[in-house]
């Protein structure tokens, strides 16, 4: 870094040091009528928490609770008309959010504080473009943190929450460590700063070893603290309950948008029309209007349905009847594609055949020939074909549904995959 970079972060932390004194005095707005406590000095930072499609990052804060630790956490807003969803109790009332306004927080605020916030906003424009909302946000939630003597901070993608904990850091020394999932990073223009970011973090946690080496391989001079931790979760919430449906049920699940390709498999499900079959498409998204025109186009209504949002409960009782599970992962084309999808790893946990693409980490989860099988993505007449092997061979399905769920065990039981993210946090320092 530049000596006049270091001059004005030097600056800026005396800002900051002059305002301590402040901060023990007035706490800035919180939804929280006292402070959380971080007895380990670790905090989670999320940009929305608790969210219906990040069921991952609940999951790991769940598991980490009940592995005992205690630690805060923050999230820049709640989603706001969001899916139903089982969240577990225990993560009720443990999260403190942003001010809703925040801007509105920043006009009442003091001239002082003002003060403070523009020239961070100065410095922050100048080192990376614009960027005003992270000076705001750092400047509310740093007082917090130092108050309650967090040093670390883990946030989960390459993305706002990441780029606050950068700040955090440049400005007031808090260290940080993030999860990258898929778009955050693969993305072109969720890539930009993706070198500051990394550079500047304790680790980063990537989801698959496909994921690892591809960021490794562009930015070699980090390889050391990129590690992979798989998503977990409960080996007993997803079981097999209950024989398959008749007819054989198809079942896919997901945002409806692009990389999840519901295009392909209404194809797909169009060559096999004469098959029997249902094939339910449960999701919510901007293409739901136009996947039920395709399946109209298709004259597939009645044989493919596209039933919208289900809570967690919900499609773990789908699961348990469900005779086939399919996502037809593709690469969008703005370059996002899907690295770990949890839904697999649920109806692999549930005893369900899986059927997907060769994309990214998938084949990390699907062993082709053994748990189900890995087609080309786009290829619609494979895709019908591997359906078809299963529709016709009920017993091999059931067979790789079986195997699926041991496989399930061994990679992604949620105590052990946190674990290793805990021995992580451990070894870097991040737990007091």
């Amino acid at each position: 870094m530049k000596l006049r970079d270091l001059i004005k972060i030097s600056r800026i932390r005396e800002v900051f040091t002059s305002q301590k004194k402040l901060a023990k005095k007035s706490v800035p707005e919180a939804s929280h009528a006292t402070l959380p406590p971080a007895p380990h000095g670790f905090a989670y930072l999320f940009e929305t928490f608790p969210s219906f499609t990040q069921t991952f990052c609940f999951r790991e804060v769940n598991e980490m609770l009940n592995q005992g630790l205690r630690f805060p956490i923050f999230a820049m807003w709640l989603q706001e008309n969001d899916s139903p969803q089982n969240f577990p109790a225990q993560l009720e009332g443990l999260t403190t959010y942003f001010p809703k306004d925040i801007r509105r927080w920043v006009k009442k605020s003091g001239p002082e504080k003002r003060a403070e916030i523009r020239s961070l906003q100065v410095w922050l424009e100048g080192h990376w473009g614009r960027d005003k909302k992270r000076a705001e946000e750092v400047t509310w939630i740093r007082p917090i943190l130092e108050k309650i003597g967090v040093r670390h901070v883990h946030a989960h993608f390459a993305g706002v929450a990441a780029r606050t904990a950068y700040w955090l850091k440049k400005t007031a020394g808090i260290r940080y460590s993030f999860t990258a999932h898929a778009n955050d990073f693969w993305v072109n223009s969720d890539k930009k700063h993706l070198d500051d970011l990394i550079g500047e973090a304790e680790f980063v946690i990537m989801e698959t070893d496909f994921s690892v080496n591809w960021l490794a391989t562009r930015f070699p001079s980090y390889r050391d603290r990129i590690h992979r931790v798989y998503n977990g979760i409960s080996l007993d919430r997803f079981v097999r309950k209950r024989a398959a449906s008749h007819p054989p049920r198809i079942l896919s699940i997901g945002r409806y948008i692009e990389k999840k390709g519901f295009f392909d498999l209404i194809k797909a499900c169009a060559i096999l029309k004469d098959e029997a079959f249902e094939c339910l498409i449960v999701g919510q998204g901007a293409l739901e209007n136009d996947l039920k025109k395709e399946v109209r186009a298709a004259g597939l209504e009645g044989k493919v349905l596209i039933v919208g949002p289900k809570t967690e409960n919900e499609i773990a009782d789908l699961l348990s009847s469900a005779s086939i599970f399919v996502l037809a992962c593709k690469t969008a084309s703005d370059g996002g594609m899907d690295n770990l999808p949890t839904v697999i790893v649920e109806a692999m946990t549930a005893s369900v055949p899986v059927v997907s693409t060769h994309v990214a980490g998938i084949p990390e989860m699907v062993i082709h020939g053994e748990t189900g099988y890995l087609v080309a993505e786009g290829d619609c007449n494979a895709l019908a074909s591997s359906l078809r092997t299963l529709l016709r061979n009920p017993q091999t399905a059931i067979k790789m549904g079986e195997r699926g769920r041991i496989v399930a065990q061994s990679k992604f039981d949620i105590s052990a995959t946190v674990s290793s993210l805990r021995s992580l946090f451990t070894r870097y320092g991040a737990l007091r």
